[in-house]
């Protein structure tokens, strides 16, 4: 082969690799959903939306609230306990995202497991200075059973229509760039 012709080949060749990873980049970023990097790359997106069961939530004072009074919000679902190690990390990077993002189109709901309830959540909160943070309690880990929460911390994310679109099991900082990303890309995006 003349060098001529392994210079075309190659050529040919080296083109042939960029389409390629050109193809997976962008097929990655696509639209079809979020890109997952950093603290997110553990996010698990549904492949379709899953309705949320009926869910409910105690708030200070043992006053019931649903899930579903969130709906119209992007709703990220922390369960979390005061004894968690991993959870008390995360704690107050998940109350600076809610103060990135809290309002018309975002919610943070930090649903607590802890078995004595408020006896043990307020004062923990307090404690670590997350008295705005927007905590509730499951009482009998009821909603844990019927989301199937394996662990603490578990964070699931619901879009605006009640829909179950992803989770994640494990820490994170959801303060972070990527995690501010993923949940504007929800809040941007409606369902499919």
């Amino acid at each position: 082969m003349t060098l001529n012709t392994r210079l075309a080949v190659g050529a040919v060749a080296l083109v042939a690799v960029i389409s390629a990873g050109f193809a997976l980049v962008s097929s990655k970023d696509a639209p079809h959903g979020p890109t997952l990097s950093g603290w997110m790359k553990n996010f698990t997106p549904l492949d379709a939306p899953a309705p949320a069961p009926e869910i409910v939530l105690m708030a200070r004072g043992n006053k019931a609230q649903n899930l579903a009074d969130f709906r119209g919000k992007v709703v990220l679902v922390n369960f979390w306990a005061t004894w968690c190690g991993p959870c008390i990390r995360e704690m107050p990077t998940l109350m600076r995202l809610q103060e990135k993002l809290g309002g018309e189109a975002f919610q943070l709901v930090a649903l607590s497991e802890d078995r004595r309830g408020w006896a043990v959540i307020d004062p923990f909160l307090k404690r670590h200075g997350l008295t705005e943070l927007h905590a509730f309690h499951d009482p009998g880990g009821k909603t844990a059973q019927k989301l199937k929460v394996h662990g603490m911390p578990t964070t699931i994310l619901y879009d605006r229509q009640g829909n179950e679109r992803g989770r994640l099991a494990g820490i994170a900082e959801w303060d972070s760039d990527e995690a501010v990303a993923l949940m504007r890309y929800y809040m941007a995006h409606p369902p499919n």
